[in-house]
Protein backbone atom coordinates (compact mmCIF):
# COMPACT_ATOMS: atom_id res chain seq x y z
CA UNK A 1 0.00 0.00 0.00
CA UNK A 2 1.18 3.48 -0.76
CA UNK A 3 1.87 5.17 2.07
CA UNK A 4 4.12 7.28 4.43
CA UNK A 5 4.54 7.15 8.06
CA UNK A 6 4.31 10.66 10.18
CA UNK A 7 8.07 10.32 10.75
CA UNK A 8 8.72 9.85 7.07
CA UNK A 9 6.88 13.11 6.53
CA UNK A 10 8.70 14.93 9.29
CA UNK A 11 12.27 13.22 7.85
CA UNK A 12 11.53 14.95 4.34
CA UNK A 13 10.63 18.27 5.71
CA UNK A 14 13.11 18.58 8.09
CA UNK A 15 16.14 17.48 5.18
CA UNK A 16 14.08 20.04 2.94
CA UNK A 17 14.33 22.71 5.32
CA UNK A 18 17.57 22.48 6.00
CA UNK A 19 18.42 22.38 2.56
CA UNK A 20 17.21 25.57 2.09
CA UNK A 21 18.88 27.25 5.28
CA UNK A 22 22.27 26.46 4.05
CA UNK A 23 21.43 27.55 0.56
CA UNK A 24 19.90 30.64 1.33
CA UNK A 25 23.30 32.26 1.13
CA UNK A 26 23.57 31.48 -2.45
CA UNK A 27 20.12 32.08 -3.15
CA UNK A 28 19.27 35.54 -1.67
CA UNK A 29 20.84 38.98 -2.57
CA UNK A 30 24.38 39.52 -0.54
CA UNK A 31 22.13 42.64 1.14
CA UNK A 32 19.61 40.24 2.50
CA UNK A 33 21.70 37.05 3.52
CA UNK A 34 24.25 39.41 5.95
CA UNK A 35 20.92 40.66 7.65
CA UNK A 36 20.04 37.08 8.98
CA UNK A 37 20.42 35.74 12.06
CA UNK A 38 23.89 35.00 12.57
CA UNK A 39 22.72 31.44 14.21
CA UNK A 40 21.67 30.77 10.25
CA UNK A 41 24.40 29.27 8.07
CA UNK A 42 25.50 31.79 6.26
CA UNK A 43 28.25 29.73 4.37
CA UNK A 44 28.38 30.23 0.10
CA UNK A 45 30.05 27.77 -2.18
CA UNK A 46 33.66 28.23 -2.08
CA UNK A 47 35.23 28.79 -5.79
CA UNK A 48 38.02 27.16 -7.11
CA UNK A 49 40.86 29.04 -9.26
CA UNK A 50 38.95 28.60 -12.67
CA UNK A 51 36.06 30.57 -10.92
CA UNK A 52 37.19 33.42 -8.44
CA UNK A 53 41.02 33.68 -9.80
CA UNK A 54 44.21 33.03 -7.99
CA UNK A 55 47.74 32.16 -8.60
CA UNK A 56 49.11 29.61 -9.84
CA UNK A 57 52.98 28.33 -9.33
CA UNK A 58 55.06 25.58 -11.24
CA UNK A 59 57.54 24.74 -8.78
CA UNK A 60 60.77 22.94 -8.75
CA UNK A 61 62.94 20.59 -6.22
CA UNK A 62 66.21 21.28 -5.97
CA UNK A 63 67.49 17.50 -6.58
CA UNK A 64 71.03 18.40 -6.55
CA UNK A 65 71.03 19.79 -3.34
CA UNK A 66 69.29 16.86 -1.98
CA UNK A 67 72.20 15.15 -3.03
CA UNK A 68 74.77 17.22 -2.05
CA UNK A 69 73.33 16.94 1.50
CA UNK A 70 73.05 13.25 1.42
CA UNK A 71 76.71 12.89 0.49
CA UNK A 72 78.06 15.37 2.84
CA UNK A 73 75.96 13.66 5.49
CA UNK A 74 77.83 10.73 4.37
CA UNK A 75 81.06 12.65 5.02
CA UNK A 76 80.46 13.23 8.46
CA UNK A 77 79.07 10.02 9.20
CA UNK A 78 82.58 8.26 7.52
CA UNK A 79 84.75 10.80 9.61
CA UNK A 80 83.01 10.50 13.38
CA UNK A 81 82.63 6.44 13.19
CA UNK A 82 86.22 5.74 11.75
CA UNK A 83 87.56 7.93 14.79
CA UNK A 84 85.33 6.43 16.97
CA UNK A 85 86.70 3.22 16.27
CA UNK A 86 90.05 4.07 16.43
CA UNK A 87 90.44 3.58 11.97
CA UNK A 88 93.16 5.79 10.54
CA UNK A 89 91.92 7.36 6.92
CA UNK A 90 92.73 9.62 4.38
CA UNK A 91 91.74 11.30 1.62
CA UNK A 92 87.73 11.28 2.67
CA UNK A 93 86.36 13.62 0.21
CA UNK A 94 82.85 13.49 -2.30
CA UNK A 95 82.99 13.33 -5.59
CA UNK A 96 80.33 12.77 -8.50
CA UNK A 97 77.69 10.53 -6.66
CA UNK A 98 79.80 8.70 -4.44
CA UNK A 99 82.47 9.26 -1.19
CA UNK A 100 85.91 8.21 -1.21
CA UNK A 101 88.41 7.23 1.49
CA UNK A 102 91.91 5.32 1.79
CA UNK A 103 92.62 3.66 4.91
CA UNK A 104 96.12 3.83 6.57
CA UNK A 105 95.82 -0.05 6.98
CA UNK A 106 94.34 -1.89 4.48
CA UNK A 107 94.12 -4.55 7.21
CA UNK A 108 91.51 -2.45 8.82
CA UNK A 109 89.12 -3.17 5.65
CA UNK A 110 86.66 -5.61 7.77
CA UNK A 111 86.69 -3.13 10.52
CA UNK A 112 85.76 -0.52 8.39
CA UNK A 113 83.43 -2.10 6.74
CA UNK A 114 81.41 -3.06 10.06
CA UNK A 115 81.63 0.49 10.99
CA UNK A 116 79.79 1.89 8.30
CA UNK A 117 77.95 -0.49 6.84
CA UNK A 118 75.00 0.15 9.68
CA UNK A 119 75.06 3.79 8.65
CA UNK A 120 75.66 3.82 4.48
CA UNK A 121 71.44 2.20 4.25
CA UNK A 122 70.94 1.56 0.63
CA UNK A 123 74.26 2.86 -0.68
CA UNK A 124 76.81 1.29 -2.25
CA UNK A 125 79.75 0.24 0.34
CA UNK A 126 82.89 -1.08 -1.44
CA UNK A 127 86.65 -1.40 0.81
CA UNK A 128 89.21 -3.40 -0.82
CA UNK A 129 91.57 -5.26 1.40
CA UNK A 130 94.53 -4.96 -0.50
CA UNK A 131 94.75 -1.66 -1.15
CA UNK A 132 92.44 -0.26 1.80
CA UNK A 133 90.52 2.59 -0.67
CA UNK A 134 86.81 2.85 -0.11
CA UNK A 135 84.05 4.03 -1.64
CA UNK A 136 80.08 4.69 -1.00
CA UNK A 137 78.11 5.20 -3.71
CA UNK A 138 74.77 6.46 -4.25
CA UNK A 139 73.53 4.09 -7.15
CA UNK A 140 71.20 5.48 -10.04
CA UNK A 141 68.33 3.41 -8.03
CA UNK A 142 68.65 4.34 -4.94
CA UNK A 143 68.83 8.31 -6.35
CA UNK A 144 65.72 8.03 -7.50
CA UNK A 145 63.73 6.15 -4.99
CA UNK A 146 65.14 8.82 -2.73
CA UNK A 147 63.84 11.50 -5.76
CA UNK A 148 60.57 9.85 -5.48
CA UNK A 149 60.19 10.08 -1.42
CA UNK A 150 61.49 14.17 -1.49
CA UNK A 151 59.07 14.68 -4.42
CA UNK A 152 56.09 13.17 -2.29
CA UNK A 153 57.43 14.98 0.86
CA UNK A 154 57.75 18.34 -0.42
CA UNK A 155 54.22 18.09 -1.73
CA UNK A 156 52.94 17.18 1.72
CA UNK A 157 54.79 20.07 3.47
CA UNK A 158 53.42 22.13 0.46
CA UNK A 159 49.55 21.30 1.39
CA UNK A 160 50.30 21.69 5.30
CA UNK A 161 51.91 25.01 4.63
CA UNK A 162 48.97 26.26 2.20
CA UNK A 163 46.31 24.92 4.72
CA UNK A 164 47.80 27.16 7.42
CA UNK A 165 47.05 29.76 5.31
CA UNK A 166 43.10 29.09 5.68
CA UNK A 167 43.02 28.47 1.49
CA UNK A 168 40.16 26.06 0.86
CA UNK A 169 40.61 22.79 -1.56
CA UNK A 170 43.77 24.32 -3.35
CA UNK A 171 44.72 22.13 -6.21
CA UNK A 172 48.71 20.58 -5.89
CA UNK A 173 50.07 18.14 -7.84
CA UNK A 174 53.10 16.37 -9.33
CA UNK A 175 54.61 17.40 -12.74
CA UNK A 176 57.30 15.13 -14.04
CA UNK A 177 60.14 13.98 -11.22
CA UNK A 178 61.19 17.41 -10.09
CA UNK A 179 58.02 19.67 -10.24
CA UNK A 180 54.81 20.68 -8.59
CA UNK A 181 51.95 22.27 -9.55
CA UNK A 182 50.06 24.86 -6.92
CA UNK A 183 46.91 26.01 -8.16
CA UNK A 184 45.12 28.22 -5.40
CA UNK A 185 42.38 29.95 -5.28
CA UNK A 186 41.25 33.52 -4.01
CA UNK A 187 44.63 34.37 -3.06
CA UNK A 188 45.14 37.95 -2.43
CA UNK A 189 48.82 38.55 -1.50
CA UNK A 190 51.01 36.02 -4.07
CA UNK A 191 54.17 36.95 -3.57
CA UNK A 192 54.47 36.13 0.45
CA UNK A 193 52.55 32.71 -0.68
CA UNK A 194 56.01 32.39 -2.89
CA UNK A 195 57.97 33.39 -0.19
CA UNK A 196 56.34 31.08 2.30
CA UNK A 197 56.73 27.88 -0.13
CA UNK A 198 60.26 28.77 -0.89
CA UNK A 199 61.70 29.09 2.49
CA UNK A 200 62.99 25.10 3.58
CA UNK A 201 62.39 25.98 7.28
CA UNK A 202 64.69 23.55 7.94
CA UNK A 203 65.37 24.37 11.83
CA UNK A 204 68.25 22.60 13.82
CA UNK A 205 69.81 23.07 17.73
CA UNK A 206 73.81 22.94 17.64
CA UNK A 207 76.65 24.22 19.42
CA UNK A 208 78.85 27.24 18.92
CA UNK A 209 82.30 26.27 18.48
CA UNK A 210 83.77 29.28 20.77
CA UNK A 211 87.70 28.36 20.10
CA UNK A 212 87.14 29.29 16.97
CA UNK A 213 87.42 33.24 15.42
CA UNK A 214 85.47 34.04 12.68
CA UNK A 215 87.19 35.26 9.71
CA UNK A 216 90.61 35.00 11.46
CA UNK A 217 91.23 31.05 12.34
CA UNK A 218 90.29 28.41 9.97
CA UNK A 219 86.84 26.44 10.03
CA UNK A 220 87.92 23.33 11.48
CA UNK A 221 86.31 19.53 10.16
CA UNK A 222 83.46 19.32 11.69
CA UNK A 223 82.48 23.20 11.91
CA UNK A 224 80.83 25.33 9.53
CA UNK A 225 80.88 29.45 9.11
CA UNK A 226 77.17 30.39 8.71
CA UNK A 227 76.10 34.18 8.37
CA UNK A 228 73.75 35.23 11.42
CA UNK A 229 71.22 38.06 12.11
CA UNK A 230 72.02 41.20 13.42
CA UNK A 231 72.29 40.39 16.90
CA UNK A 232 73.29 44.09 18.16
CA UNK A 233 76.41 43.60 18.14
CA UNK A 234 77.49 43.57 14.22
CA UNK A 235 78.24 40.07 14.39
CA UNK A 236 77.52 38.78 10.85
CA UNK A 237 79.01 35.34 10.79
CA UNK A 238 79.53 32.95 13.47
CA UNK A 239 81.37 29.30 13.16
CA UNK A 240 79.17 26.17 14.69
CA UNK A 241 79.19 22.59 14.94
CA UNK A 242 77.90 20.42 11.87
CA UNK A 243 76.50 17.88 14.49
CA UNK A 244 72.62 18.53 14.93
CA UNK A 245 72.15 18.17 18.88
CA UNK A 246 67.96 18.24 18.18
CA UNK A 247 66.34 19.16 14.98
CA UNK A 248 63.06 20.39 13.79
CA UNK A 249 61.69 16.84 12.91
CA UNK A 250 60.97 16.95 16.97
CA UNK A 251 58.32 20.14 17.29
CA UNK A 252 54.80 19.31 17.94
CA UNK A 253 53.77 22.94 18.41
CA UNK A 254 55.01 26.74 17.33
CA UNK A 255 53.05 30.10 18.00
CA UNK A 256 53.90 33.46 17.57
CA UNK A 257 53.52 35.61 21.13
CA UNK A 258 55.49 38.34 22.73
CA UNK A 259 58.45 38.78 25.22
CA UNK A 260 59.52 41.51 26.77
CA UNK A 261 57.24 43.66 24.28
CA UNK A 262 58.83 42.21 21.10
CA UNK A 263 57.47 39.01 19.15
CA UNK A 264 58.91 35.93 19.61
CA UNK A 265 58.11 32.56 18.70
CA UNK A 266 57.72 29.94 21.44
CA UNK A 267 58.09 25.87 20.50
CA UNK A 268 57.63 22.90 21.87
CA UNK A 269 59.14 19.49 21.20
CA UNK A 270 57.92 15.82 21.28
CA UNK A 271 59.17 13.59 24.34
CA UNK A 272 62.31 12.45 22.12
CA UNK A 273 63.04 15.53 21.46
CA UNK A 274 62.38 17.19 25.31
CA UNK A 275 64.58 14.72 26.43
CA UNK A 276 67.38 15.72 23.82
CA UNK A 277 66.82 19.23 24.30
CA UNK A 278 67.34 18.64 28.20
CA UNK A 279 70.22 16.46 28.01
CA UNK A 280 71.87 19.49 25.96
CA UNK A 281 71.24 22.25 27.75
CA UNK A 282 73.08 20.38 30.97
CA UNK A 283 75.59 19.15 29.74
CA UNK A 284 76.75 22.74 28.12
CA UNK A 285 75.42 25.24 30.85
CA UNK A 286 77.43 28.57 30.55
CA UNK A 287 78.21 27.49 26.65
CA UNK A 288 76.13 29.35 23.86
CA UNK A 289 74.14 27.16 21.32
CA UNK A 290 73.34 28.10 17.80
CA UNK A 291 69.24 28.32 16.59
CA UNK A 292 70.06 27.67 13.22
CA UNK A 293 67.22 28.12 10.24
CA UNK A 294 68.29 27.22 6.36
CA UNK A 295 71.29 27.33 7.10
CA UNK A 296 71.52 30.94 8.87
CA UNK A 297 71.85 31.53 12.72
CA UNK A 298 68.57 33.52 13.99
CA UNK A 299 69.66 33.08 17.51
CA UNK A 300 73.01 32.23 19.52
CA UNK A 301 72.28 32.41 23.48
CA UNK A 302 74.26 31.39 26.22
CA UNK A 303 72.69 28.36 28.23
CA UNK A 304 72.31 29.51 31.10
CA UNK A 305 70.69 26.68 33.19
CA UNK A 306 69.15 23.65 31.71
CA UNK A 307 66.04 23.48 29.78
CA UNK A 308 63.81 20.44 30.90
CA UNK A 309 60.48 21.24 30.11
CA UNK A 310 60.61 20.55 26.60
CA UNK A 311 59.94 24.02 25.04
CA UNK A 312 61.94 27.71 24.14
CA UNK A 313 61.32 30.77 22.81
CA UNK A 314 63.07 31.64 19.63
CA UNK A 315 63.73 35.87 19.39
CA UNK A 316 65.27 37.19 16.44
CA UNK A 317 64.59 40.97 16.29
CA UNK A 318 61.15 39.53 14.35
CA UNK A 319 58.27 41.86 13.38
CA UNK A 320 54.82 40.35 14.05
CA UNK A 321 54.42 39.14 10.20
CA UNK A 322 58.10 37.14 10.31
CA UNK A 323 56.92 35.89 13.92
CA UNK A 324 53.68 34.50 12.42
CA UNK A 325 55.45 33.21 9.40
CA UNK A 326 57.84 31.35 11.21
CA UNK A 327 56.14 29.53 13.43
CA UNK A 328 53.62 29.25 10.30
CA UNK A 329 56.44 27.35 8.78
CA UNK A 330 57.56 25.40 11.64
CA UNK A 331 54.28 24.05 12.58
CA UNK A 332 54.09 22.61 8.80
CA UNK A 333 57.55 21.46 9.07
CA UNK A 334 60.79 21.51 6.79
CA UNK A 335 60.71 20.94 3.06
CA UNK A 336 63.65 18.17 1.96
CA UNK A 337 64.66 20.19 -0.60
CA UNK A 338 64.82 23.92 -1.62
CA UNK A 339 61.79 24.92 -4.54
CA UNK A 340 62.03 27.06 -6.82
CA UNK A 341 59.54 28.83 -8.74
CA UNK A 342 59.98 28.39 -12.57
CA UNK A 343 56.24 29.48 -13.58
CA UNK A 344 53.85 31.98 -11.99
CA UNK A 345 50.57 32.68 -13.34
CA UNK A 346 47.64 34.72 -12.21
CA UNK A 347 44.21 33.73 -13.13
CA UNK A 348 41.68 37.00 -12.83
CA UNK A 349 38.54 36.92 -11.26
CA UNK A 350 36.81 38.32 -15.09
CA UNK A 351 37.90 35.18 -16.18
CA UNK A 352 35.78 33.09 -13.87
CA UNK A 353 32.81 35.82 -14.06
CA UNK A 354 32.21 34.53 -17.25
CA UNK A 355 32.83 31.00 -16.85
CA UNK A 356 29.74 31.05 -14.39
CA UNK A 357 27.61 32.73 -16.73
CA UNK A 358 28.33 30.81 -19.18
CA UNK A 359 27.50 27.56 -16.76
CA UNK A 360 24.25 29.69 -15.41
CA UNK A 361 22.78 30.09 -18.98
CA UNK A 362 23.90 26.04 -19.72
CA UNK A 363 22.38 24.96 -16.59
CA UNK A 364 18.90 27.14 -16.48
CA UNK A 365 18.41 26.12 -20.15
CA UNK A 366 19.10 22.44 -19.73
CA UNK A 367 16.43 22.96 -16.25
CA UNK A 368 13.49 24.58 -18.84
CA UNK A 369 14.15 21.65 -21.56
CA UNK A 370 13.60 18.75 -19.00
CA UNK A 371 10.88 20.98 -16.94
CA UNK A 372 8.93 21.40 -20.45
CA UNK A 373 9.64 17.16 -21.76
CA UNK A 374 8.71 16.35 -17.83
CA UNK A 375 5.31 18.45 -18.00
CA UNK A 376 4.28 17.22 -21.45
CA UNK A 377 5.47 13.52 -21.28
CA UNK A 378 3.42 12.88 -18.13
CA UNK A 379 1.35 15.57 -16.80
CA UNK A 380 0.73 16.10 -13.09
CA UNK A 381 3.04 13.85 -12.52
CA UNK A 382 5.83 15.51 -14.73
CA UNK A 383 5.09 18.57 -12.23
CA UNK A 384 5.93 17.00 -9.19
CA UNK A 385 8.82 15.21 -10.85
CA UNK A 386 9.67 19.22 -11.52
CA UNK A 387 9.31 20.35 -8.44
CA UNK A 388 11.11 17.35 -7.07
CA UNK A 389 14.13 18.33 -9.26
CA UNK A 390 13.92 22.17 -7.73
CA UNK A 391 14.59 20.73 -4.64
CA UNK A 392 17.16 18.60 -5.59
CA UNK A 393 19.15 21.46 -7.03
CA UNK A 394 18.71 23.39 -3.88
CA UNK A 395 19.96 20.32 -1.74
CA UNK A 396 22.79 20.37 -4.07
CA UNK A 397 23.79 23.95 -3.22
CA UNK A 398 23.27 23.35 0.38
CA UNK A 399 25.80 20.26 0.32
CA UNK A 400 28.22 22.34 -1.40
CA UNK A 401 27.90 25.23 1.11
CA UNK A 402 28.00 23.02 4.30
CA UNK A 403 31.15 20.84 2.99
CA UNK A 404 32.58 23.81 1.62
CA UNK A 405 33.54 21.72 -1.29
CA UNK A 406 35.16 23.72 -3.58
CA UNK A 407 32.40 24.31 -7.09
CA UNK A 408 35.44 24.54 -10.54
CA UNK A 409 34.10 24.75 -14.05
CA UNK A 410 33.96 21.57 -14.44
CA UNK A 411 32.02 20.61 -11.15
CA UNK A 412 29.33 22.86 -12.88
CA UNK A 413 29.32 20.65 -15.90
CA UNK A 414 28.26 17.83 -13.29
CA UNK A 415 25.66 20.05 -11.99
CA UNK A 416 24.53 20.47 -15.79
CA UNK A 417 24.71 16.31 -15.73
CA UNK A 418 22.72 15.89 -12.36
CA UNK A 419 20.22 17.88 -14.12
CA UNK A 420 19.67 15.43 -16.57
CA UNK A 421 20.00 12.56 -14.43
CA UNK A 422 17.76 13.66 -12.04
CA UNK A 423 14.35 12.66 -13.83
CA UNK A 424 15.70 9.32 -14.76
CA UNK A 425 14.37 7.76 -11.41
CA UNK A 426 10.95 9.50 -12.22
CA UNK A 427 11.34 8.50 -15.46
CA UNK A 428 11.17 5.06 -15.05
CA UNK A 429 8.71 5.15 -11.78
CA UNK A 430 6.26 6.48 -14.06
CA UNK A 431 7.02 4.50 -17.19
CA UNK A 432 6.24 1.40 -14.63
CA UNK A 433 2.83 2.68 -13.23
CA UNK A 434 1.64 3.48 -16.75
CA UNK A 435 2.04 -0.38 -17.41
CA UNK A 436 0.76 -1.33 -13.88
CA UNK A 437 -1.93 1.10 -14.89
CA UNK A 438 -2.56 -0.23 -18.56
CA UNK A 439 -2.78 -3.81 -16.56
CA UNK A 440 -5.97 -3.13 -15.11
CA UNK A 441 -4.54 -1.77 -11.73
CA UNK A 442 -6.82 0.65 -9.62
CA UNK A 443 -4.10 4.19 -8.85
CA UNK A 444 -3.07 2.98 -5.37
CA UNK A 445 -2.00 -0.33 -6.66
CA UNK A 446 -0.29 0.78 -9.92
CA UNK A 447 1.38 3.70 -8.03
CA UNK A 448 2.36 1.42 -5.22
CA UNK A 449 3.70 -1.42 -7.58
CA UNK A 450 5.71 1.05 -9.56
CA UNK A 451 7.51 2.65 -6.98
CA UNK A 452 8.64 -0.72 -5.44
CA UNK A 453 9.36 -2.42 -8.84
CA UNK A 454 11.34 0.35 -10.23
CA UNK A 455 13.46 1.06 -6.80
CA UNK A 456 15.79 -2.02 -7.39
CA UNK A 457 17.06 -0.43 -10.82
CA UNK A 458 17.38 2.85 -9.44
CA UNK A 459 19.26 2.01 -6.62
CA UNK A 460 21.41 -0.65 -8.80
CA UNK A 461 21.96 2.45 -11.69
CA UNK A 462 23.03 5.06 -9.27
CA UNK A 463 24.78 3.34 -7.22
CA UNK A 464 27.46 2.22 -10.19
CA UNK A 465 27.58 6.10 -11.04
CA UNK A 466 28.32 6.79 -7.47
CA UNK A 467 31.12 4.61 -7.28
CA UNK A 468 32.74 5.88 -10.56
CA UNK A 469 31.77 9.01 -8.80
CA UNK A 470 33.91 8.47 -6.05
CA UNK A 471 36.58 6.50 -8.12
CA UNK A 472 37.53 10.06 -9.65
CA UNK A 473 37.50 11.80 -6.74
CA UNK A 474 40.21 9.59 -5.20
CA UNK A 475 42.27 8.99 -8.13
CA UNK A 476 41.68 12.32 -9.66
CA UNK A 477 43.33 15.74 -9.48
CA UNK A 478 42.18 19.46 -9.89
CA UNK A 479 39.07 19.52 -12.80
CA UNK A 480 38.39 15.68 -12.27
CA UNK A 481 37.73 15.69 -8.77
CA UNK A 482 35.49 19.03 -8.99
CA UNK A 483 33.73 16.91 -11.58
CA UNK A 484 33.46 13.81 -8.99
CA UNK A 485 32.21 16.61 -6.35
CA UNK A 486 29.18 17.46 -7.97
CA UNK A 487 28.49 14.71 -9.98
CA UNK A 488 28.78 12.30 -6.53
CA UNK A 489 26.46 14.83 -4.45
CA UNK A 490 24.06 15.30 -7.22
CA UNK A 491 23.43 11.57 -7.14
CA UNK A 492 22.68 11.21 -3.61
CA UNK A 493 20.32 14.29 -3.64
CA UNK A 494 19.18 13.34 -6.83
CA UNK A 495 17.98 9.50 -5.04
CA UNK A 496 16.56 11.22 -1.96
CA UNK A 497 14.01 13.62 -4.18
CA UNK A 498 13.06 10.72 -6.47
CA UNK A 499 12.20 8.61 -4.20
CA UNK A 500 10.91 10.26 -0.89
CA UNK A 501 10.24 14.16 -2.06
CA UNK A 502 8.46 13.04 -5.37
CA UNK A 503 6.43 9.81 -3.65
CA UNK A 504 5.81 12.28 -0.82
CA UNK A 505 4.06 14.20 -2.98
CA UNK A 506 2.14 12.04 -4.95
CA UNK A 507 1.12 10.10 -2.14
CA UNK A 508 -0.81 13.35 -0.81
CA UNK A 509 -2.14 14.29 -3.89
CA UNK A 510 -3.41 10.44 -4.05
CA UNK A 511 -5.29 10.82 -0.32
CA UNK A 512 -6.65 14.11 -1.40
CA UNK A 513 -8.31 13.21 -4.74
CA UNK A 514 -9.83 9.04 -5.08
CA UNK A 515 -9.46 9.40 -8.78
CA UNK A 516 -10.60 6.27 -11.07
CA UNK A 517 -7.62 4.60 -12.68
CA UNK A 518 -8.97 5.36 -16.04
CA UNK A 519 -8.29 8.80 -15.09
CA UNK A 520 -4.94 8.57 -13.45
CA UNK A 521 -2.71 11.73 -14.99
CA UNK A 522 0.10 9.99 -16.42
Amino acid sequence: MVQFSRWQVVAVLVVVLLGFAFASPNLLPRQISESLPSWLPNQQISLGLDLQGGSSLLLEVDMETVFEEELDNLVDTVRSELRQERIGYTGLRSEGDSVFFTLRDPAQAEAAREALLVFTGDALLRISDSTGEGEIELTAQVKQERQITVLQQSIEIVRRRIDELGTREPAIQRQGEERILVQVPGVENPERLIDLLGQTAQLSFRMVNSDVQPGLDPVPPGSELLPMEDDGMGASQIVVRKRILVSGENLTDAQPTFQDGEPVVSFRFDSTGAQRFGQVTQENVGRPFAIVLDEAVISAPVIREPILGGSGVISGSFSVQEAQDLALLLRAGALPAPLTVIEQRSVGPGLGADSIRAGEFAAVLGLLLVIVFMGSAYGLFGLFANVALIINLILLAAALSGLQATLTLPGIAGIVLTIGMAVDANVLIFERIREEARLGRGPVSAIDAGYKRAITTIIDSNLTTLIAALLLFQFGSGPIRGFAVTLAIGILTSMFTAIMVTRLLVVTWLRRRRTPAKALPI
